[in-house]
């Protein structure tokens, strides 16, 4: 079984630290909502779209070790570990901030995961298993490529793009229940939810 995963917003959660960091400079109320998207509408709406963008290269870069993992992603890696599947992780991000200090928002990330998806003291993933892709376009190619029989992402707007492979199981990651049901993919509230599903599929193989 070869399995596929997202890296923001599917495995890494920030919504606390949008929020502390949002606070940390005093722009926003401390009672605003401690999510990603509150801290996003706020700025958005108070005319401050260029610091947004800002505090998303400082947050993806300078602040990633801060951030956490989803309850149950760790513990999930861990699984499929033991189990000896295939794991991947293929995310899309920018290489450097639009605007703001230059940092190395794909090699933050790859630091990240060496220092936290882990199982004291072995790696989760191999290093070679990790792909950091610049464009939507070349994390879907990037998909197809690997064969993957799973791929579990936190946006519809992937797993039901034309060029997602037919072959590949699409399964949503959506804790907050945020996208209505389809019925082309598989919607999950959180990784135990992933975990069980796929571990359904495992001990039932030919």
């Amino acid at each position: 079984m070869r399995i596929g995963v997202d890296f923001d917003n599917t495995i890494v959660s920030y919504d606390a630290l949008f929020h502390r960091v949002a606070l940390e400079r005093s722009l926003i109320p401390s009672g605003l909502s401690s999510t990603k998207l509150s801290v996003r509408d706020y700025l958005r709406q108070a005319g401050k779209e260029d610091v947004w963008t800002e505090m998303q290269g400082y947050v993806y870069g300078a602040r990633m070790d801060d951030a956490v993992a989803y309850s149950g992603a760790i513990d999930f890696f861990s699984w499929a570990r033991i189990q000896g599947l295939d794991l991947a992780i293929v995310s899309h991000k920018t290489r450097y901030p639009f605007i703001g200090h230059p940092y190395d928002l794909h090699e933050a990330a790859r630091s990240w995961v060496t220092r936290f998806l882990i199982d004291r003291p072995q790696p989760l993933i191999k290093e070679v298993d990790v792909y950091f892709e610049v464009t939507k376009e070349e994390k879907l190619a990037r998909i197809s490529e690997l064969g993957l029989d799973f791929f579990i992402d936190d946006l519809p707007e992937i797993l039901l793009a034309p060029r997602f492979p037919p072959r590949t199981a699409r399964m949503l990651f959506d804790p907050d229940g945020s996208y209505p049901t389809d019925s082309r993919l598989a919607a999950f509230p959180s990784w135990n939810h992933i975990k069980q599903h796929l571990q359904s599929k495992w001990t039932t193989r030919d």
